[in-house]
C-alpha cells in the first residue's frame, strides 16, 4: 500500500518536473510586465518625456519674456 502511494507520487512529481505548459505564459508575462515598468519610467511625469516637457516650458518662458522685452525672469 505504501509502496503504490510512494509510486504514485513519485511518478506525479516527475510528470510536474517535465511539465513546460506554463512556462513559456509567464515569460511572455515577465516581458509584459518589464515593457510596462520601461513604458511608465519613460513617459510619466517625472521620466524623460516629463524632463522634455519641463526644459520646453522653459524654453516659452524665456521666448515670452524676450517678446515683453526681457520682463521675465531667468530660470536656473
Amino acid at each position: 500500500m505504501m509502496t503504490k502511494f510512494y509510486i504514485q507520487f513519485s511518478e506525479s512529481l516527475r510528470r510536474l518536473k517535465d511539465d513546460e505548459r506554463g512556462v513559456t505564459a509567464i515569460e511572455y508575462g515577465l516581458i509584459a510586465v518589464a515593457m510596462a515598468v520601461l513604458l511608465g519610467v519613460a513617459l510619466g511625469d517625472t521620466g524623460f518625456l516629463g524632463s522634455l516637457s519641463t526644459a520646453f516650458g522653459n524654453v516659452a518662458t524665456e521666448v515670452a519674456g524676450l517678446e515683453d522685452g526681457g520682463a521675465a525672469a531667468p530660470t536656473p
